[in-house]
């Protein structure tokens, strides 16, 4: 600690790359979908590397709350990334059960309708409160990352997949959502839709010359920042590398812009 001329002390200043590997941490999302085992064995290589993490439906239909109080506990933020999709009443129970568990983020499917996400949001709300935790945020999630134009028309939606996703956006924010799950690629639209502050969380992100895998919308940490990212969801690429913390510090490095990519 330095002094400040009067006697006190003041932390050292912060170098800009410092600033913005701290920054990079607070963004990066890493995706732990594997065992509870692992997942934990995984906290602990990637140390303060790492803020936040995911936790998805393989891993918490494995390990249910305990994985999550867990991961807190290790002082990390969590995505609790399930997607809810059912009637309204059950949306709102389940959400509120949930919220319980101090997660930081939860998902729906925007697709499920205004009535139900504005449950979702009471859910949480309730949830949190008899708890005595913050609440999470709520992130609706648009069209997902695997589907692109082909596979949305066999599904029966004829509009384009960023108007699709547009129209879920706004629907899941005006009825509670804080922010959206979306593909890199419609990251700007959804900043230029959404309000201040809303927040857009993008999986399908991937390293420059990493394997796309089942991904069909996807954009280098760079790119996905530049077009309007909040949070960039990572797994393989950090996950299943031989040094998992030294590729999440090369991913946090690799900020620059970069192209979103259509496979």
């Amino acid at each position: 600690m330095l002094g400040d001329g009067t006697g006190a002390t003041v932390a050292p200043r912060k170098t800009p790359d410092e600033s913005a590997l701290e920054r990079a941490r607070e963004r990066v999302i890493v995706a732990l979908d594997c065992s509870g085992e692992r997942a934990l064995e995984l906290a602990d290589l990637l140390g303060e590397e790492v803020r936040w993490v995911k936790v998805g439906m393989e891993l918490f239909y494995a390990e249910g709350a305990p994985v999550v109080r867990e991961l807190k506990r290790r002082g990390l933020n969590v995505f609790l990334d399930l997607k809810l999709h059912d009637i309204p009443n059950t949306v709102r129970n389940a959400a509120r059960v949930l919220s319980s568990l101090g997660a930081d983020m939860l998902t729906v499917h925007a697709g499920g309708g205004d009535a139900m996400v504005a449950a979702a949001r009471e859910g949480i709300d309730q949830g949190a409160s008899q708890a005595g935790l913050r609440a999470p945020r709520l992130l609706a999630v648009t069209v997902l990352t695997s589907l692109d134009q082909d596979a949305l028309g066999r599904l029966g939606v004829d509009r384009p997949v960023a108007d699709h996703a547009r129209l879920l956006a706004r629907l899941a924010c005006d009825n509670g959502a804080d922010g959206v799950v979306c593909s890199p690629m419609e990251a700007p639209l959804m900043r230029a839709a959404l309000p201040e502050g809303a927040l857009v969380v993008t999986p399908g992100v991937r390293p420059a010359g990493s394997a796309l895998g089942d991904q069909s919308r996807v954009a280098t940490p760079g790119g996905a920042i530049a077009a309007g990212s909040t949070h960039l969801v990572v797994g393989r690429p950090i996950t299943k590398a031989a040094d998992p913390r030294g590729a999440a510090r090369r991913d946090h490095r690799g900020g620059r812009p970069g192209a979103v990519t259509r496979s």
